[in-house]
C-alpha cells in the first residue's frame, strides 16, 4: 500500500525554526496536558507537533505497522513560509528540501518525498524545483496561490515551464481559509481547506493550463474539495458562457480526469463517487498522516492511479 499525502519535519528544520524563532515569530505552546506543544509560526495555522512528525524511526514504524510500503512524503503547509521575504522561504526551501533527500536516501524502499519552494518568487521557485529533483526528490508541495495571484495567472509561469520540462508531480495542498465567516467551529478546517481546494482546482481547470502544460502531474489535496461533486455545474456553464469554454478544447468534466486526487475523504461512497467521476487511474491513496484529521492507514491500494502518477 502506498500513501501519497503525509507530512514530516526534519530535524534540520527544527533547528532552523529555531535559529530564526524571532523572525517567524515561532512559538512552542503546551496547550493540554494530555497533548505534545503546538508550534505557531507568525501567529497562524498551529498545530499538534507530534512526534510522529519528528521522529523518522517512529514515522517508519508506524507506517510499517499500517500497512503502508511506502509514503511519499511531503513538507507541512504551515512552513511554506510565503509571507515572509524572499530570502527567508528560499532558505527554508532549501534546508527542508536537503533534509527530506538525504532522509528518503536512508530507506529508499519507504520513503519518497516532495520538496517545497519560494512560490513567490516563481524564477527562483523554478530554479529550487530544479535543485530538489536532481537530489531526488518527486516534485513540490504548493499552496494554492498567493493572496493576490492565483496560480493561473501569467506570474507563475515560469515555474510551471520547469515543472511541465521536468514531468514534476505538484502537489497542490491547502492553507487554512481565512475568510471570517469560518471563524468558529473548527470550520476553517473542516470546510474552508476543501473549499480552498475547490477555488484553486475550478480556476486551474478553467484556465486550460493542462493544455499549456500536458507534464506536469497535479495533484489535488482532499479529493478535489467540493469540484468534484459540482462538476456538471461547470459543464453547464461551459454550455452557456464563452467565459467559461474560452480556454477549453472540452467540457471541464473532461479535463478533471487530466488532473490526479489523492482519497483523504474518511467517506467510501464519497470516494467511490470520485473515482467513477475521474477515473480509478487518478484517484491517489493518501492519509494526512499525522494530523488529527487523517485517513490512517489510508484507503485502498488504487494501483493503476498509482503507476499512472509514477509512470
Amino acid at each position: 500500500m502506498y500513501d501519497f499525502h503525509t507530512h514530516f519535519i526534519p530535524q534540520d528544520v527544527l533547528t532552523w525554526l529555531k535559529d530564526h524563532q524571532k523572525v517567524v515569530n515561532a512559538k512552542w505552546i503546551k496547550k493540554e496536558e494530555n497533548k505534545d506543544e503546538f508550534l505557531v509560526v507568525n501567529e497562524k495555522w498551529g498545530f499538534e507537533l507530534k512526534t510522529a512528525f519528528t521522529d523518522g524511526n517512529l514515522y517508519i514504524d508506524e507506517q510499517v505497522k499500517a500497512g503502508v510500503t511506502h509514503s511519499l512524503v511531503s513538507p507541512i503547509p504551515q512552513l511554506f513560509m510565503y509571507d515572509f521575504p524572499e530570502e527567508i522561504t528560499i532558505d527554508i526551501s532549501t534546508v527542508y528540501n536537503t533534509s527530506l533527500a538525504n532522509w528518503t536516501k536512508t530507506s529508499p524502499k519507504n520513503l519518497s518525498a516532495l520538496g517545497t519552494v519560494p512560490l513567490t518568487n516563481p524564477e527562483k521557485a523554478a530554479q529550487v524545483l530544479q535543485e530538489a529533483m536532481n537530489m531526488g526528490l518527486k516534485g513540490v508541495i504548493i499552496g494554492p496561490g498567493l493572496a493576490h495571484q492565483m496560480l493561473s495567472d501569467a506570474f507563475f509561469t515560469p515555474f510551471f515551464e520547469e515543472a511541465n520540462r521536468l514531468k514534476a508531480i505538484v502537489f497542490i495542498h491547502p492553507l487554512l481559509c481565512e475568510d471570517p465567516r469560518l471563524k468558529r467551529r473548527m470550520m476553517p478546517n473542516l470546510i474552508g481547506v476543501p473549499w480552498e481546494t475547490t477555488v484553486c482546482a475550478t480556476d486551474l481547470l478553467l484556465s486550460g493550463i493542462v493544455d499549456q502544460f500536458p507534464d506536469v502531474k497535479i495533484l489535488f489535496a482532499h479529493g478535489g474539495g467540493f469540484l468534484p461533486y459540482q462538476i456538471g455545474r461547470l459543464d453547464k456553464g461551459y454550455d452557456q458562457w464563452e467565459l467559461v469554454s474560452s480556454k477549453l478544447k472540452a467540457k471541464p468534466s473532461e479535463y478533471m480526469r487530466r488532473f490526479w486526487y489523492d482519497s483523504v475523504l474518511w467517506n467510501q461512497e464519497s470516494l467511490d463517487f470520485l473515482i467513477r467521476t475521474v477515473g480509478e487511474d487518478r484517484v491517489v491513496p493518501g492519509s494526512d498522516y499525522p494530523f488529527d484529521l487523517c485517513v490512517w492507514p489510508p484507503t485502498g491500494k488504487h494501483d493503476t492511479a498509482i503507476r499512472s502518477l509514477l509512470g
